[in-house]
């Protein structure tokens, strides 16, 4: 991996108005928009909003890692200390969805590890099923932003734990552009992809946010579950969720 260096510009927070769009292939095509804002925070600096607003966005190690760490970095570091990892001694960015109105549900939250001298070390993503179990995959990008990783999760009941994702995954700067495609033999059956803007993390900028998406979280666990009956609906076969084993360092 060609190490990077922090991008200059805004230090976290931050918050990201943001278009997702999910699209399959097979085994029938399928599309998903959905608009809501993520968070990019450093994981030792979380935000602290006044009283009022602190119902809608809450950083809770709990949802994260093991869940019984006491800390964000705490939890990331016994994930990669149980890998052999240098632990990363410099800021570590976090993008994913904060605790609103009690609930939270992050699909994907993504932490960018750097050293002291700004270089990236390594990025984690981590997943979440909607039956509540959770898997974390280590990434060394390119300089391409690019990494590829073998499918050990199950999140789709349409698809098997099988084939490989390729992710391309730069760091937030004014502009965020993700995407995650998962490949299978001879098949590139889903991508997914996340378009954002940055905007200050201000009250009055959450408050507009909330507003203009209300409850967040509970939008895209419901987004999900209505679309996954869309397509079982459509017939699509369903696959038999295996059994997943606790991961090293999430215990």
């Amino acid at each position: 991996m060609t190490p990077s260096r922090t991008p200059a510009g805004p230090a976290a927070p931050a918050l990201y108005s943001c278009l997702i769009r999910h699209v399959r292939t097979a085994p029938v095509r399928h599309r998903v928009r959905h608009r809501t804002y993520l968070w990019l925070v450093d994981i030792d600096r979380l935000p602290r909003l006044p009283p009022l607003l602190a119902p809608l966005a809450r950083f809770d190690p709990r949802d994260h890692f093991s869940g019984t760490d006491a800390t964000l970095r705490a939890g990331l570091e016994r994930f990669l200390a149980a890998r052999g990892v240098p632990l990363p001694r410099g800021r570590v960015l976090m993008l994913g969805h904060a605790r609103v109105l009690g609930y939270v549900f992050n699909p994907l939250t993504l932490y960018w590890c750097h050293d002291e001298d700004g270089a990236l070390v390594c990025v984690v993503a981590e997943v979440h099923n909607t039956y509540g179990e959770r898997h974390c995959y280590l990434l060394r990008p390119d300089a391409g932003a690019r990494a590829r990783v073998a499918k050990d999760f199950y999140v789709s009941p349409f698809f098997p734990v099988d084939g490989a994702y390729r992710m391309r995954l730069p760091e937030p700067g004014e502009g965020l552009d993700l995407s995650v495609q998962l490949r299978r033999p001879g098949a590139r059956p889903f991508t997914a992809t996340v378009r954002g803007t940055r905007r200050p993390a201000t009250g009055r900028r959450l408050l507009a946010m909330a507003l203009r998406h209300p409850w967040s979280t509970v939008a895209v666990s419901a987004t999900i579950r209505l679309h996954g009956i869309r397509l079982f609906l459509r017939r699509v076969p369903v696959r038999p969720r295996p059994h997943h084993p606790v991961q090293e360092g999430m215990e």
